[in-house]
């Protein structure tokens, strides 16, 4: 942490904090009710039928859902400076926390896999700020890298 994050720690406690520390455990969380602020802090792939519209649209993945959660589990817990904060397998649902590289802001992602028949899988992806009001599109880069470095992986349905 950078001294820069410490000092940013006595105003916004969660920044003085690593990894996964200074934030609650995120519960189960019901994506299908997600509840978009206003503020252009958050990102939201997910399928093209799903609501609230996502900014990003997920495929349909050619690995069931278990697999899918298994892919994504290790690509997002490959991403610097990413640290898991809670895992519900039976729900096929993963939170991680991100934090920035100098002042060490804290953000939150919530995947979950979703099956499209025995053989196929779908994401929804929620990565938000807990401070501030824009983040200057850091949420949907983050995103946008996920989706990246799961395509490596896991192939895309053809259409």
């Amino acid at each position: 942490m950078t001294p820069l994050a410490w000092l940013i720690g006595l105003f916004l406690p969660a920044c003085g904090q690593f990894g996964a520390a200074g934030l609650p455990v995120p519960p189960v969380m019901d994506m299908a009710s997600i509840q978009r602020p206003a503020s252009p802090n958050t990102a939201l792939a997910a399928p093209p039928s799903f609501l609230p519209v996502p900014d990003v649209e997920t495929g349909v993945y050619t690995l069931s859902a278990t697999k899918l959660y298994e892919s994504i589990l290790a690509v997002a817990s490959a991403q610097p400076r990413t640290f898991p904060a809670a895992a519900y397998p039976d729900h096929l649902q993963v939170h991680f926390v991100a934090r920035s590289a100098l002042f060490n802001f804290p953000d939150l992602i919530a995947i979950q896999a979703q099956p499209v028949g025995p053989d196929a899988g779908t994401l929804a992806i929620w990565s938000r700020s807990v401070y501030g009001h824009s983040d200057l599109g850091a949420n949907r880069k983050r995103v946008l890298a996920l989706l990246a470095s799961l395509s490596a992986q896991a192939p895309l349905k053809a259409p």
